[in-house]
């Protein structure tokens, strides 16, 4: 699809066209994100331990003195202590699994962080209050033990969820796919063959109205094809001959017989599914800000529970109430809001950005697409469509445009080279009445010639126009090709009728990207391996004030290396194999959906809808992610910077001690927030 040379095409060629995030950490119990059938089994698992940590908290609390004594009940029995224990055991050993395997894991690994802090405080939790059941004055705390599980639970629970509805956005892709294919055997007899059987350079039949079952190329028939579901390409697409296909589009009218490409893991829809995976699995930078934070929480938490303890015991109070202070102190530092700021925000974005068209392959670069400074554009295909349209029509005397166009559509219309569709087309779009044509033949070369309602007519190329010395007006023909345009010249009875100007057309939506990318201040600059003129007539277009021409697919790599040199962060937007190394160098690749595989792999983000507006949207969803992650950084650890000293009980001079139920209180108010406000971003 995107050829890079220059589109100046001298002769113009008749012929019968040719065919030619965040990381799988091991959140404990086994909490990474690898695949899809152990994910949802997970998520499964956090449910029911969450439930069933829920339902005995409720006895929990009823029977704990503390919270007897708040509401001012007095529901105490013979022996209720016991039975205190034996339930809290339950939700310590049975809800509080998955953080105790989790910390072990992460303190054999050398890296304490947020299981380590979680499993810290409830086994701190539970011992004290296990001792204290037993015989040792002071006050258990089982409740807030049985609070800080289910409320942990159920945070992984919405986290993994959230990331599993994320992931399920795209995978739904993976039922577009029809179950069986028609292949047709050598004597070309139709047989039904369930997917898994067909192979590469099989050939099968595709009827009108049925799903495209494999990635391949047309070998026989004509059609249009809907491939709006996986490319967003709304208007269904004329395909023929030659022409390629993607599995999981519909077929609409004409029976086709497609070459199978591609299959299985190889297939368009597989990639995409892959991706989406890989969008899962790339470690963002801020997670690992958030796992680094948490890691130090963790000594914080120690170094503040034994000073807090040893503090305590200076002042000369006992012993169980220096513990107590310790225990508050352990609790409040345990930051589960900090473990959800990050992935919930996360979850959220990849599944805006799935739904927008957006595949995010690398998390980090596309968190870094907020300080972008350059967004540099490959043109065919990108910044045009890389289809031929009509620019210019100029009509000599005695013909109107609509006639020149009209005569040119009759003749053109039998022939599939790309030039000529875009005359048909845009007499189309005209509305014009396309005649019929008798005698139509090509001369090798120069153009082609037919009859059109009792008319000679020929659509010929410079080269045939100057063999045959016909006068025509060379500063105007000078003046487009020096635009780089293509032009052929219509002739009717041997006579010039006018000259049509083409070019590959310019996508509105790239002339929209533009200026908005203008409007932030980050420059859009034009690098593409097409002749000057070329280049500088679609800048024009579209107010590109910065163009590279004719440069080499392997010094694309380097002219992005040297807008890096002025301190630049650099995105390249590109969509042919040929762009695939400057895509790997930007510190942001983006590669068009509708492009090469080679592109697309070696990309960060992938356009599914081909929009180079979708840039914008891109750059701006990386900004607001990023503002929602550190506004959910400071939920997560600003109550820490207040309540830790509170609860190791700085205030205690004035009466002010706070409990361990208000540190849970505390805990618990924050992760809500941060939960809220993750759910809060928009696209």
């Amino acid at each position: 699809m995107h050829e890079d040379d220059s589109t100046v095409q001298e002769e113009h060629v008749h012929t019968e066209h040719e065919h030619n995030g965040h990381d799988s950490e091991d959140h404990g119990g086994g909490h990474g994100h690898h695949g899809h059938g152990g994910h949802e089994d997970m998520v499964e698992d956090f449910k029911k331990r969450f439930f069933i940590s829920l339902i005995l908290t409720l006895p929990i609390l009823a029977i704990s003195p503390m919270i007897q004594h708040f509401l001012g009940v007095d529901w105490r029995f013979a022996n209720d202590m016991y039975v205190l224990f034996a339930l809290s055991s339950i939700v310590f050993f049975y809800g509080g699994w998955p953080f105790l395997v989790g910390g072990i894991a992460e303190l054999k690994d050398k890296a304490p962080g947020m299981m380590t802090l979680i499993a810290l405080a409830i086994t701190i939790a539970y011992s004290y209050s296990t001792v204290v059941v037993f015989g040792w004055d002071g006050n258990q705390l089982y409740w807030e033990l049985a609070t800080l599980v289910t409320i942990m639970l159920l945070g992984h629970w919405i986290e993994m969820r959230s990331i599993m509805g994320a992931s399920n956005a795209l995978e739904q892709l993976v039922k577009l796919m029809p179950n069986e294919a028609h292949r047709l055997d050598d004597n070309k007899q139709v047989e039904d063959v369930p997917l898994s059987e067909i192979r590469n350079k099989d050939w099968v039949l595709v009827k009108p109205g049925e799903k495209i079952p494999v990635d391949g190329v047309i070998v026989e028939g004509r059609s249009t094809v809907d491939e709006s579901m996986l490319t967003g390409e709304s208007i269904p697409i004329e395909k023929e001959d030659g022409d390629a296909v993607i599995g999981g589009s519909v077929n609409k009218e004409g029976s086709l017989v497609v070459e199978v490409e591609k299959t299985g893991e190889d297939s368009y829809l597989s990639q995409v599914i892959t991706m989406v995976k890989e969008a899962q699995e790339s470690k963002s930078r801020t997670q690992d800000l958030t796992n680094r934070a948490a890691k130090w929480l963790f000594y914080l938490a120690l170094a503040a529970g034994f000073a807090t303890l040893f503090a305590w015991l200076a002042l000369g109070y006992a012993f169980d109430v220096a513990i107590e202070r310790m225990v508050t102190v352990m609790v409040i530092t345990c930051p589960h809001a900090l473990g959800l700021a990050a992935p919930l925000v996360v979850a959220v974005s990849t599944s805006i950005s799935a739904k927008q068209g957006l595949l995010i392959r690398n998390r980090a670069d596309f968190e870094g697409a907020r300080n972008l400074n350059a967004v540099v554009f490959d043109k065919t295909g990108t910044l045009t469509k890389g289809e031929f349209g009509v620019t210019d029509i100029i009509a000599s005397e005695g013909y109107s445009e609509e006639q020149v166009l009209q005569l040119a559509a009759a003749i053109e219309q039998n022939s599939e080279h790309p030039i000529a569709t875009g005359i048909v087309q845009s007499a189309k779009e005209r509305n014009l009445t396309i005649g019929k044509v008798t005698d139509f033949e090509s001369i090798t070369g120069k153009g082609i010639q037919g009859q059109v309602d009792g008319m000679k007519v020929n659509a010929v190329s410079p080269g045939y126009i100057k063999g045959e010395n016909l006068a025509y007006d060379e500063s105007v023909f000078n003046s487009l090709s020096e635009e780089g345009k293509t032009v052929v010249f219509v002739l009717a009875d041997d006579k010039l009728a006018g000259m049509i100007a083409l070019a590959d057309m310019v996508r509105d939506t790239a002339k929209q990207a533009v200026a908005a990318l203008k409007e932030k201040g980050i420059h859009s600059i034009m690098l593409t391996g097409d002749n000057q003129k070329v280049a500088n007539w679609v800048a024009a277009q579209l107010g590109i004030e910065e163009v590279y021409a004719e440069v080499l697919p392997d010094d694309k790599a380097n002219q992005i290396k040297k807008i890096k040199d002025k301190g630049w962060r650099v995105a390249m937007t590109g969509d042919g194999v040929n762009d695939a190394p400057a895509l790997a160098t930007a510190d942001l690749g983006i590669a068009i959906g509708a492009g090469t595989d080679v592109a697309m792999e070696t990309a960060d983000v992938v356009l599914v809808k081909s929009n180079p507006n979708d840039v914008v949207a891109l750059i701006d969803l990386s900004k607001k992610t990023y503002r929602k992650m550190v506004q959910n950084l400071w939920w997560a650890t600003g109550y820490n910077i207040f309540a830790i000293p509170l609860a190791a009980g700085v205030l205690a001079p004035w009466g002010i001690i706070v409990s361990p139920a208000v540190g849970a209180v505390f805990m618990s108010l924050s992760t809500v927030i941060v939960a809220i406000n993750a759910k809060l971003l928009k696209a």
